[in-house]
């Protein structure tokens, strides 16, 4: 690949050398999608569309989305689209949308991400903004390849000046963060649906107690996933955490 040209990240890029528990710490700045033609080619494949469809331009019927708790429906179709983009799925299995990353990421923006919600709300209108005056279609209708290179353009800050707030590149950096969460985190958390995240990493879950013939099966990579969140257990209660954590912070101040 000749230098002047952007690099592309595949997600095997991301996660290269990145263990069970140190993806997010591992990760390489740039996520962006499949640099393949092929990986592009079967994102761009259009559903079937029958006779009627295809006589008359009439788009899919877009599948049921759950209820949102703190984006827009025109936000939510951004971020989706961008989070598709920066965990793909791909012949190695699914990505940050099966994962349902945006979910966590729209759940905790009404919680704990609470102070992110100004910055989720400005660097997505700009995103769509920057790819209409761009490419000329809202983000989430661009074809997976304009995605990236709109979402290059973003991660590097050579995106149209005035256009973002801010700095481009900490809203990408915001938004890749979160996704990572979402993907790889808990699933408490409203993301790794179904456990793709940990099962694409290879991570067995949470355990309060490995025997030693678990011991040897997890060096040996053989240890079959539980697919248990830790909130599964007794030891780790979510309330129960909650409510301790107030008291013990004054322990912590009265150096208890």
């Amino acid at each position: 690949m000749a230098e002047d040209q952007p690099r592309i990240f595949t997600r095997r890029d991301l996660l290269r050398g990145a263990g069970a528990l140190g993806v997010a710490a591992a990760a390489p700045t740039g996520v962006l999608g499949a640099a393949r033609d092929a990986d592009h080619s079967a994102h761009d494949a259009p559903a079937a569309l029958d006779a009627d469809q295809a006589r008359t331009g009439a788009r899919p019927a877009r599948e049921a989305r759950e209820t949102l708790e703190t984006l827009t429906a025109a936000e939510a179709d951004t971020l989706e689209a961008m989070c598709a983009r920066l965990i793909p799925t791909d012949a190695n299995g699914p990505g940050a949308k099966e994962a349902r990353a945006a979910r966590y990421i729209d759940r905790a923006l009404g919680g704990a991400l609470a102070g992110q919600r100004e910055a989720y709300r400005t660097g997505l209108s700009a995103l769509d903004r920057y790819a209409r005056a761009s490419r000329g279609k809202a983000f989430h209708e661009l074809s997976p390849t304009d995605q990236d290179s709109a979402l290059i353009d973003v991660e590097s800050g050579s995106a149209t000046p005035g256009i973002f707030a801010g700095s481009s590149v900490t809203f990408f950096n915001l938004v890749r963060t979160h996704t990572l969460q979402g993907t790889f985190g808990d699933p408490f958390y409203g993301g790794n649906a179904d456990f793709v995240g940990w099962d694409l990493i290879g991570y067995p879950g949470v355990r309060t107690m490995v025997t030693a013939a678990d011991q040897q099966q997890l060096e040996k990579n053989a240890l079959k996933p539980n697919h248990r969140s830790a909130y599964d257990t007794e030891m780790f209660n979510k309330a129960t955490v909650q409510l301790d954590l107030p008291a013990r912070a004054k322990e912590v101040a009265n150096g208890d």
